[in-house]
């Protein structure tokens, strides 16, 4: 099982993956510049492989990265490979690799069709590297659609890829709520607050978020909760700006990026989570708030909304319309407390029927598919294509 890097979501599949299966988990960098995770601990029955230290070594020789990927899997002795979508060199390498020995792929995949603007040629290209792969595992209903839309047959595709560790989010929200109003303090967190987590990228429209945020306290006045939002990255200047612009300073908290045995602390605390993304494959962050027990506002164009934002737990909105999302956080802060407990109870309900038992699982019947299928030898042009791809 391939892996750009194991941070703590992948850790945790490679952990459920091994409850079926002898896993050696190729981890392409061991640091990258996009997520700031500490090291995570290896699963004791999952040999890992770090091939380069740091996201820049790795850009030093794409050839030198396609002879590690292959020399790595040989060694490995495996009977399928699952590999991490269809646009990396390291995934095409890795596809390259199994075609050309017969060994059964398994695609693992989150794109849909409103992640972009979709490029006919592209879509073209896409087609006929998604043929070359065996079956696939994807995150929920929009992943499918996709993937049959560019050739896949419907039962090749399993379900179970976009999980978290349910478990170790509920519990640690139930041990910080134990010791609520001490960890409040500690922190400087209000009674009621928005929860917001993400890269400060433009995809994440947290611009858009303090906008909508802005004219929710104007309508409601001093009753109206706080917004945290966690994260970090090249936006976080421009945002600073804004949320002084907008007059925010007292009421919109940026603590930062927070490691993984941080983030229960705020998500115990919140009293709702938001995410506003105008574009977004899945969003495991609100895998984590559901997980959690917090009602949910999040934006229509995730992925993850077939499956995990239901009437019961939530409200989605169009992220294109600020004056939307704030209509939603209006609504929600102005419900009775009891009311608001029953959408977080929903949510917990609902995160228990995506856990990371759903991986190993969908994994499993992914393999045993591919197993069965007699894999295709490349034809010349698609071999063309791959080196093609690997070259650019």
């Amino acid at each position: 099982m391939i892996f750009d890097r194991l941070g703590p979501y992948h850790v945790a599949r490679l952990w459920s993956a091994s409850k079926f299966f002898e896993i050696v988990g190729i981890e392409i960098v061991a640091e990258t510049s996009e997520y700031a995770w500490s090291h995570t601990a290896s699963v004791p029955q999952v040999k890992r492989i770090t091939l380069f230290p740091s996201d820049m070594a790795r850009e030093k020789s794409n050839r030198l990265l396609e002879t590690r990927i292959q020399e790595s899997l040989s060694d490995s002795g495996c009977c399928a490979v699952a590999i991490p979508g269809w646009s990396s060199r390291a995934a095409l390498a890795a596809l390259c690799w199994c075609n050309e020995r017969s060994i059964p792929s398994v695609l693992m995949s989150e794109s849909t069709i409103h992640d972009e603007p979709r490029v006919w040629w592209k879509e073209l290209v896409k087609r006929r590297l998604v043929r070359l792969y065996t079956t696939a595992l994807v995150g929920g209903r929009r992943h499918i659609e996709y993937l049959m839309r560019l050739g896949m047959a419907r039962d090749r595709i399993f379900t179970g890829y976009d999980v978290v560790d349910n478990a170790y989010f509920e519990g640690k929200a139930e041990q910080v709520r134990v010791e609520k109003s001490e960890v409040r303090t500690k922190y400087g967190l209000s009674d009621n607050y928005f929860l917001a987590s993400a890269r400060f990228i433009k995809k994440k429209n947290l611009v858009g978020l303090l906008r909508a945020y802005a004219t929710y306290r104007g309508l409601v006045g001093e009753v109206a909760w706080d917004l945290v939002l966690l994260g970090d990255g090249e936006l976080r200047g421009k945002l600073e700006a804004e949320r002084a612009a907008l007059g925010l300073n007292g009421h919109v908290v940026l603590p930062g990026f927070k490691q993984y045995d941080e983030l229960p602390l705020y998500y115990a605390n919140a009293s709702a989570f938001v995410h506003a993304s105008t574009s977004e494959q899945w969003g495991l962050v609100v895998n984590e708030a559901i997980a959690s027990g917090l009602p949910v506002i999040v934006s229509s164009r995730c992925g993850c909304v077939p499956e995990l934002v239901h009437p019961e737990n939530g409200f989605t909105f169009d992220p294109f319309n600020e004056s939307n999302l704030t209509s939603r956080m209006v609504m929600l802060s102005s419900m009775p407390k009891d009311e608001r407990e029953k959408l977080g109870r929903a949510s917990a309900e609902i995160a228990s029927r995506h856990g990371l038992s759903n991986f190993g699982e969908g994994l499993q019947h992914a393999v045993d598919m591919a197993l069965q299928i007699r894999p295709k030898k490349p034809r010349t042009h698609d071999r063309i294509l791959l080196n093609s791809l690997l070259l650019r």
